[in-house]
């Protein structure tokens, strides 16, 4: 009798290609492909990570309302429009309430209906999950990573402060489908240490987690793995910024922020979709060592039966 997850394993094949007409990308991911710019200022940096992180509102401010939110002068405003590829703000503020309006289906909610507190912040997680949906709408990213991983031994996991949780579950995971899985969790020379050895071992990729408040030290550790040679997989819930210049390829999340601690429902599903990708990989070698975990579970009693 196959465990559940051993079922699926064979029963969950991630479909490589574009789904439907009617999937679109999501609005981060838009605004990303529209703001990706490899010679951005810092300043303007700044203006394109606020649009991502408040799209809803900074689509309908005036140019001075922005330069005051942002803390920077109206002529950098008029800059990055101009950098990313429009005639001025007004061209660019356009777009943004295009796809402003896009997010909303055209009926907001009254405010009567919108729930307390806890619900709202469903409500926010549930819509991180939406435009996680429409990105997989393409899931030949998430499928091409999920080989590369698999393919990488051993394959380094690397989470510092508050992206622990994420990293652990996700190695915890991993390790019953890959021979070999290093989890890192310290920061500084521990960490460096890790990822040195890695490379000398024969890895070739590593996937790095990280979440607000970004950590130096995450950074640090980032560079250090391109610098002996390790590919970089990231999920974070920033579109652009340091980590993600220094990353190979990032798979940008919402994180629930309505709350004191931020809750990470979409990167949790985000770690299942690319765990899945790994099986898929290799199916032969994914049953075998499920097989031979079970066997293992079994004899000393991991769990309970339920």
């Amino acid at each position: 009798m196959p465990s559940p997850q051993q079922a699926r394993a064979q029963a969950s094949v991630i479909t490589s290609g574009r789904a439907a007409p009617e999937s679109e990308a999501s609005p981060t991911s838009r605004l990303r492909t529209l703001f990706d710019r490899p010679r951005l200022s810092p300043g303007q940096r700044r203006i394109a990570q606020y649009l991502i992180e408040h799209l809803t509102e900074a689509a309908f401010l005036s140019i001075t309302d922005l330069a005051d939110r942002v803390g920077v002068s109206q002529p950098s405003v008029t800059r990055f429009a101009s950098a990313v590829g429009f005639s001025g703000y007004p061209a660019l503020r356009e777009r943004l309430q295009t796809i402003a309006l896009g997010t909303r289906g055209g009926a907001p909610a009254a405010e009567e209906n919108q729930g307390n507190e806890l619900q709202a912040a469903v409500d926010a997680e549930i819509e991180n999950l939406e435009n996680l949906r429409r990105d997989f709408a393409d899931a030949d990213r998430v499928i091409g990573v999920g080989r590369e991983l698999a393919g990488s031994a051993p394959l380094t996991v690397l989470g510092l402060r508050i992206s622990v949780s994420l990293a652990e579950y996700f190695a915890y995971a991993a390790r019953r489908v890959h021979p070999d899985v290093r989890l890192v969790t310290r920061g500084g020379s521990v960490a460096y240490d890790a990822l040195l050895q890695s490379r000398e071992a024969g890895g070739t990729w590593v996937l790095a987690f990280s979440m607000p408040r970004h950590a130096h030290e995450t950074l640090d550790a980032v560079r250090v793995a391109r610098g002996a040679g390790l590919k970089v997989a990231l999920i974070t819930d920033l579109a652009l910024g340091p980590v993600v210049d220094e990353a190979d390829v990032t798979f940008a999340t919402g994180t629930g922020a309505r709350l004191v601690f931020d809750s990470y429902a979409a990167p949790g599903v985000m770690c299942a979709a690319l765990l899945q990708a790994m099986t898929d990989a290799d199916p032969e070698r994914t049953q075998a060592r499920l097989e031979e975990y079970e066997q293992v579970a079994e004899q000393h009693h991991f769990f309970l039966r339920d």
